[in-house]
């Protein structure tokens, strides 16, 4: 019975890793902006002899649990990697992409561990820092990619659109790539370093965030270029959906980091940001997973019986 109903949530674990991996890149640039990033100074204790945090004379508790706080929600993470792992093991017959999409996600998790432990033992260098955060956008498109394999089969892919638009996509997601990596050395370089202490990039940060948008437009242009092509036809319904979330979402970040830049770079806005950044790679994965089909075998109102018989 417990078999089956793992494997009868596989999807709903599919949507919560979306939500988890997009939370916990929320969560780490609250540790940054409120200087917590050192508030637990060991790994994988928060404190010499304590995984919790404890009253200490140097570290605020505010800090403490900030920090253990983000560090609970990396667990919440691995557990849903997990059960995406378990219920594509136990589904039959074996997805080969369901389970190297699942295996990923869950060892990207561990990878996550890993470079958090690295990133308090090496006093929050800056770039250990932006490895660390560029893992979540990363979990979070195998999650998208995740979500839509379940309603497809294995087959080769083929678009659903001009036979550009997936070539398109491709630049498109290299550029976001850059896009991220310039981002978190703009933050490497600025003010919010995680701890008053630690060392930044020594960078001009205008000259970084000037990089940062160069990427942002050439990102934009290539969105456009899409919905040219899309425009030009075919484009389903549900592509031309997807594709208007990914123009909002950029414009609304586009918008975002300007204030931001002009404003003198405000804690709060720094977290909108990253959560803009989580929210674009989410919907650019969207677009890129639902430009493409694969013949489907498991059907939306049949997934559930497809589950039970998998047993």
């Amino acid at each position: 019975m417990l078999k089956q109903r793992i494997v009868q949530w596989q999807y709903g674990f599919a949507i919560a890793a979306v939500i988890a991996n997009v939370s916990i890149a929320i969560t780490g640039s609250i540790v940054r902006v409120t200087g917590s990033g050192l508030g637990c100074t060991e790994w994988p204790n928060c404190l010499p002899g304590s995984m919790v945090p404890v009253e200490h004379p140097e570290l605020a508790m505010f800090h403490q649990w900030i920090e253990f706080g983000n560090r609970m929600l990396s667990g919440v993470v691995g557990i849903i990697g997990g059960f995406c792992f378990l219920a594509a093991w136990l589904s039959r017959p074996h997805r080969r992409r369901v389970l190297w999409l699942s295996a990923a996600m869950l060892g990207g998790v561990v990878v996550q561990a890993i470079l958090g432990g690295i990133t308090v033992r090496t006093g929050l260098l800056w770039w250990t820092v932006a490895i660390h955060m560029v893992v979540s956008p990363v979990l979070a498109w195998f999650a998208v990619m995740l979500v839509r394999s379940l309603r497809e089969s294995d087959a080769p892919p083929r678009p659903r659109t001009h036979p550009w638009v997936p070539r398109l996509l491709v630049a498109q997601t290299v550029v976001l790539f850059g896009l991220l990596i310039a981002g978190t050395m703009v933050t490497g370089a600025g003010p919010h370093a995680g701890d008053k202490d630690v060392a930044r990039l020594g960078l001009p940060v205008s000259t970084l965030a000037h990089v940062h948008a160069a990427f942002m437009y050439t990102f934009l242009a290539l969105l456009l270029a899409v919905g040219y092509l899309l425009w030009r036809g075919p484009a389903p319904r549900d592509v031309w959906k997807r594709y208007f979330v990914v123009l909002g979402v950029v414009l609304a970040q586009g918008t975002l980091g300007f204030v931001q830049y002009f404003i003198g770079v405000p804690g709060v806005l720094v977290v909108l940001h990253v959560f803009g950044a989580m929210l674009v790679t989410v919907a650019t994965a969207a677009l890129w997973a639902w430009s493409r089909e694969r013949p489907a075998t498991v059907e939306a109102t049949e997934h559930e019986q497809f589950a039970t018989a998998s047993l």
